[in-house]
């Protein structure tokens, strides 16, 4: 492991211990005596100056610094700030870090060369939030000839198995998850047809790909009406141009907004409101949205949106735990869950069943709020 070694240099002091000895020509006693404090003070400082740079050394050698490089997908949710916040917090000098870091922008080509430049400045770990699943198996074949272990996180890779482990959450669960509620909440409204329009995140990404395969597995099985489905790139603005479009297009022939994170749904809302759709809880239209930050949760609250499909983007502790596992020798877990809830804003829903475990529907209060991280 490379490791920052901070070198203390001793030939200052020694060159003021000869200083000192050479200044004192004076046959004065009181001038001798003094002299002899002054060299006494001299040894003193540089064998105190030796044992710091021997401590410094030692804490070297254990390994206090570990160097890290991080491969973020961008900046373009508050999820994904949130995430980033998290590796920041959690990998900091306070904490015996160097954490490198790039906001790739969204953009594939940029990611693998941020990973090849961690590769060249011989990082110890590099962990990855990949914006697509494949085009990986070349890159990170070259992390493994380099011995940097990789570690994944929120998003998966599909081409390659060459990283010590994945930490995220379960994306085709939430899809499901985001289903078993509509369906639930139909009935206990009486909503007998559902007309749906969805807005989905970047086209290729994990979290795109899980949410979808999830929620149609649902609607396929109730019967449900799909309209259309495009992708709003898991921007705000993406999600407001595509509703802007549906609103055009299909003008009192939906019910249900399906946005696959939280500021693509705060971009539908103000196309719908701009339009003069309502929705939420009292609206004409159910919005459905993923991520959970605390303002998606205030909309949640206030009954603007009607369900938050939590994906937890505190993904960063797990993943200490696994570079401390390695550190030690030790064999990570390949595969970590990181735990996600669901919210809404009225207990017409409170329970749903996922993958046939029951789950439950927080409702959004005030204190609850006060206690989100993100």
């Amino acid at each position: 492991m490379k490791r920052k070694i901070v070198s203390v240099l001793v030939c200052a002091a020694m060159v003021a211990t000869m200083a000192v000895g050479c200044g004192s020509s004076s046959t004065d006693t009181s001038s001798d005596a003094a002299a002899t404090t002054e060299d006494a003070a001299a040894e003193e400082d540089a064998a105190a100056t030796e044992d710091a740079a021997a401590t410094d050394d030692a804490a070297a050698a254990d390994g206090d610094v570990i160097t890290v490089g991080f491969a973020q997908v961008g900046h373009e949710s508050d999820w994904r700030t949130a995430s980033t916040q998290s590796c920041q917090d959690v990998f900091s000098a306070e904490n015996g870090y160097d954490l490198q870091f790039v906001d790739c922008d969204n953009d594939s080509a940029v990611q693998l060369e941020a990973v090849r430049g961690f590769i060249e400045q011989q990082v110890d770990y590099i962990i990855i939030d990949p914006i697509v699943t494949t085009g990986w198996d070349m890159v990170l074949t070259e992390c493994e000839d380099a011995g940097i272990p990789v570690i994944v996180i929120d998003r998966t890779i599909e081409d390659s198995d060459k990283y010590v482990a994945w930490v995220g959450t379960d994306s085709k669960a939430e899809g499901l998850a985001a289903g078993e509620w509509l369906k639930a909440y139909a009935e206990a409204k009486d909503i007998s047809e559902l007309n749906i329009l969805v807005i989905e995140g970047t086209t290729g990404a994990s979290a795109q790909i899980g949410r979808t395969e999830g929620f149609n597995e649902i609607a396929e099985r109730e019967g449900w009406n799909i309209i259309d489905s495009q992708t709003g790139d898991f921007t705000q603005e993406g999600g407001q141009t595509v509703m802007e479009s549906y609103c055009k297009s299909y003008e009192g022939q939906f019910n249900v907004v399906v946005c696959q994170n939280d500021n693509e749904a705060f971009g539908a809302m103000d196309a719908m409101t701009a339009a003069g759709v309502s929705y939420g809880v009292d609206g004409d239209v159910i919005l459905i949205s993923f991520d959970g930050c605390r303002a998606a949760l205030e909309y949640a609250m206030d009954g603007q949106i009607n369900a938050v499909i939590e994906c937890n983007p505190m993904a960063a502790p797990i993943v200490e735990e696994v570079i401390q596992a390695l550190e030690a020798g030790e064999e990570p877990v390949a595969e970590q869950y990181v735990p996600g809830s669901y919210f809404t804003g009225d207990d017409s829903v409170t329970s749903i069943e996922v993958n046939g475990e029951a789950k439950e529907m927080t409702i959004v209060t005030p204190e609850l709020l006060e206690t989100r991280p993100f």
